[in-house]
């Protein structure tokens, strides 16, 4: 690398370009410290995980010793929301403080861009189609001749999730890779071919574990001339890359198999009777195998499913050899009817693989939902085959979130990517907690398992509702206690406007809580994490329970019993390290500015009352604890006098 440590350290110190550029930019230790740590791997070759605490600046922290190195680099993010911003906003601002040109490039998943060959066929077959489905293809159409990008975000007039845009995309089975008329103008390819000559590429986890796996061939790669890989939003990467080694098979593969097939061999002159009945005997079965699949539409592990079922997938699994074979010898490999023996070729090998899955090692599971049929096998442990595809490029890793440790232990997050030993740092939060926020535990609330645990932990944060005059988010750990809360809450709102996860989308949700000013905004799961209100308009974040995940979850009594087949203790090795680091999830939605403050109200009393709650508390950041609502409402109104 042809610059220096002291080169480094000019840009996070007073006086530098980033002061200029950057509305509100000040120096900080710990973004210059998390800077000389990434600064360090990039010279050395070195793999490395940091946490880097709420406002750190973790972003600029990894871009400039990465855009200063000169050397080619991958950013993988979880979400759009990050990609979108290092795109349009982070990137472009760090370039031109840096005064050089530097080749950018956001790639996306192969569903956001349109597919030609699809496309003139979808157009070509307008029976299929009803009136308005016709007319957003004439639309499609349109929009097809003057696009440069290919991208369907660009087409406002049809919905994210409308129907036509399957028929008008491609997938890995259905793409025709170099044997398509339409390569040359290929929307996929040109985006990976901007991003394969990029200085910096922008892709998300799905992307980067599917050009690790290989899942994609044909289409160009990313990673062979990638120098660092920088994983951010990494606390999501491990359960990300457990689902690329995942086995899958269902009745919306084989509809689409035969559709395709059907199709492909009519316009090839070939769809002759011996073939439609192969394709009948593949629609046969799956018929039969919804039909003794167990109902309910819960999952339900293939150990408690009839024998006639494992029966009825072995002869799937020979019905799809059979047409293979059929399909292999009619047609030219590589063209339609080749690839649909591709694809042929891989459900068959699904369908073995399931059907001779290990109890031991593996988890598989059935699901019918009413017409739709799935089955999954999950392996428990993953992270030999994750560490072979990580070590297997010539790159350096870098993986970086808020939450990352329990305390100061990685190790749950390592050995779960097969990267035990690795460099490893935990950088503070700047933020002073012990100034701007509190952490109140309320008295008198029963365990979680009471019948009345929801009216409970409600009846102890109104007065805090009250003081804060909403601007709240209230989060919970299980529909069914978001739904309580909410029909309570909605009994008597107060003086605070009620938003209910599941009444609008996310997006609408959190632009109506920023709008209204006085909401209060009722969330699972998805409110946990990527969410950033900073000031004012967010200063109460409440917690109705410890986010245990679910004992129900078949997976995770599956990986519970390895734990223990291993010898290890499957709370503490396992349970609870996930859910401390949900937790701190949950509690960084609070501070997300210098000029933030708030309180964080976790009702549950397992905090105090078990062993384990010390272990929580550890990893929280250090606000001072209060154990009533007066002193809580006290601090709020403490505050709010100060900023007035």
């Amino acid at each position: 690398m042809s610059f220096t440590s002291g080169d480094l350290d000019a840009f996070f110190q007073a006086g530098s370009p980033l002061e200029g550029a950057l509305a509100g930019f000040a120096p900080r230790a710990e973004q210059l410290e998390m800077a000389r740590f990434v600064f360090a791997a990039m010279a050395t070759g070195n793999h490395l995980a940091v946490e880097a605490g709420a406002g750190t600046g973790k972003t600029l922290a990894y871009l400039v010793p990465a855009l200063l190195s000169g050397q080619r680099v991958i950013i993988a993010t979880a979400t759009r929301t990050l990609q979108d911003q290092l795109y349009h906003r982070d990137l472009p601002l760090v370039c031109g403080v840096l005064g050089r040109p530097v080749k950018v490039a956001q790639l996306k998943g192969r569903a956001n861009y349109l597919c030609r060959y699809r496309l003139e066929r979808a157009a070509a077959a307008p029976e299929a189609a009803g009136a308005r489905e016709q007319a957003g293809l004439r639309h499609i159409a349109a929009w097809a001749a003057g696009t440069r990008t290919g991208d369907i975000a660009e087409v406002d007039a049809l919905a994210e999730d409308s129907r036509l845009w399957p028929l008008v995309t491609s997938t890995a089975d259905n793409c025709l890779g170099g044997r398509c008329p339409d390569f040359e103008a290929c929307h996929v390819v040109a985006a990976r071919k901007r991003a394969a000559v990029a200085d910096v590429a922008i892709v998300n986890h799905h992307l980067l574990l599917a050009d690790l796996a290989l899942q994609d061939e044909g289409l160009g790669r990313l990673l062979p001339g990638a120098e660092v890989v920088v994983v951010d939003e990494a606390h999501r990467f491990p359960e990300t890359a457990q689902a690329w080694f995942d086995v899958r098979l269902g009745s919306r593969q084989l509809d689409e198999l035969v559709r395709d097939t059907a199709e492909e061999a009519r316009r090839a002159g070939s769809l002759d009777q011996p073939l439609r009945n192969r394709l009948d005997a593949v629609l046969a079965l799956a018929r039969d195998m919804l039909d003794a699949a167990p109902q309910g539409g819960e999952p339900v592990p293939m150990s408690a499913v009839s024998p006639a079922f494992a029966d009825l997938l072995e002869s799937l699994a020979q019905a799809l050899a059979d047409l293979q074979v059929l399909l292999a010898g009619c047609a030219e490999p590589g063209a339609g009817l080749g690839r649909c023996a591709e694809r042929c070729a891989a459900l068959a090998a699904a369908a073995e693989r399931i059907a001779a899955w290990e109890p031991q090692a593996e988890l598989c599971w059935v699901q019918a939902v009413r017409d739709r049929l799935s089955l999954q096998l999950t392996p428990l442990d993953t992270s030999r085959q994750l560490r072979a595809l990580l070590e297997g490029q010539s790159c350096t890793w870098i993986f970086t979130s808020a939450t990352l440790a329990v305390g100061d232990d990685f190790s749950h997050f390592t050995t779960r990517l097969g990267l035990d030993p690795i460099a490893v740092q935990r950088i503070d939060s700047p933020f002073d907690y012990a100034g701007c926020a509190r952490l109140y535990l309320p008295r008198g609330v029963p365990m979680p398992q009471a019948a009345d645990y929801t009216a409970h932990c409600l009846a102890a944060v109104r007065p805090v509702l009250e003081a804060s005059g909403g601007r709240a988010f209230l989060l919970f750990t299980s529909r069914r206690a978001l739904q309580e809360a909410a029909a309570l809450l909605a009994a008597d709102a107060g003086d605070y406007h009620l938003l209910v996860q599941g009444s609008a989308p996310r997006s609408s949700l959190l632009a109506d809580f920023l709008r209204i000013g006085n909401a209060v905004l009722l969330g699972t799961a998805t409110f946990w994490e990527g969410v950033d209100i900073r000031g004012s308009a967010l200063v109460v974040v409440v917690i109705d329970r410890l986010p245990f995940a679910a004992p129900g979850d078949p997976l995770l009594q599956a990986r519970l019993e390895q734990v223990r087949r291993n010898g290890g203790d499957p709370f503490r090795d396992y349970q609870l390290p996930q859910a401390v680091l949900a937790l701190r999830q949950g509690v960084g939605r609070l501070i997300r500015g210098m000029a933030d403050y708030g309180i964080v109200i976790i009702c549950d009393p397992r905090l105090r009352t078990r062993g384990y709650g010390r272990v929580f508390l550890r990893s929280l950041p250090p606000m001072p604890v209060v154990e009533t609502a007066e002193a809580a409402c006290r601090f709020l109104e403490e505050r709010e006098r100060e900023r007035a």
